[in-house]
């Protein structure tokens, strides 16, 4: 145990030194939030109200209730989701491409052990940006609510679980799958290309019918608390959560499985 958290911690700090990765991920995550909330102010303020003022604007605050389901969307199913994948891919393949995976292996520790310490460091360090974008989006939500209703206890921790699920479990498969590479930008585009395009694609696709239940994002879908699938959301099936879940924990094992296993065979 002490040897796992030792490599844990060695590996959080290469995280951490990659300060091109961790700027970059927040960019990523709080501009575009910063975008929304700003642009929606601003149509709100400069609205003008309708009949000599008894009609309300045409358009509604900021934040409330709407702006937190918005924001929540941005963070937790496209930004989010994409800084997981940078963080990810960084930690899976990052030794090989810093050229110190050879110094690691002469040090006698297990491979496979390599490669498991760096799972929970890129979760931890995904996890700290997602925090970030979550502080941002209630912000928003509350000082922009202009008297409109605001989201209760519950939805605010159901949401904050839900971006932790959905940015977690792409960064972990992001590790495997750059482990897998051993190419960082190879791991980078294919799943950006899966995440923003492929997938979509495959989920809106009717003729596949249920086996569109074994793409990722539907099984995660099926954990949001915010209404998806309505006007500019994404396309959902419906599934059980046992599907769900199995169909979450079928990807993260078969990808830790992937990567662990190039990680223990791959030459030095």
């Amino acid at each position: 145990m002490t040897l796992a958290l030792r490599m844990f911690a060695a590996d959080f700090l290469k995280q951490r030194k990659k300060v091109g990765t961790a700027v970059w991920s927040l960019v990523l995550v709080l501009a575009p939030l910063l975008i929304f909330f700003i642009v929606r102010q601003v149509l709100h303020s400069s609205s003008e109200p309708h009949h000599a003022g008894l009609v309300g604007p045409t358009h509604p605050p900021a934040g409330g209730v709407a702006g937190y389901r918005d924001a929540v969307r941005l963070l937790a199913l496209f930004f989010g989701p994409l800084a997981a994948i940078l963080i990810g891919t960084d930690g899976g393949a990052g030794d090989v491409a810093a050229g110190v995976f050879r110094d690691l292996v002469v040090t006698g520790r297990s491979r496979v052990g390599l490669f498991f310490s760096r799972v929970p460091a890129a979760l931890a360090m995904c996890w700290i940006v997602m925090l970030a974008g979550y502080l941002l989006t209630l912000v928003g939500t509350y000082a922009l609510a202009d008297g409109s209703a605001t989201p209760g206890a519950g939805l605010v921790v159901e949401g904050l679980f839900f971006t932790l699920l959905s940015t977690g479990v792409v960064c972990v498969v992001a590790v495997g799958f750059a482990a897998l590479t051993g190419s960082r930008p190879a791991a980078l585009t294919v799943l950006i290309g899966w995440q923003l395009i492929a997938s979509r694609i495959l989920e809106s696709i009717e003729e596949l019918g249920s086996s569109r239940r074994l793409i990722l994002s539907q099984a995660i879908y099926h954990f949001s608390p915010i209404p998806l699938g309505e006007g500019r959301g994404p396309t959902v099936v419906t599934m059980s959560t046992a599907t769900a879940i199995l169909v979450i924990i079928g990807w993260l094992v078969v990808f830790a499985a992937l990567g662990a296993w190039r990680t223990a065979t791959v030459d030095a």
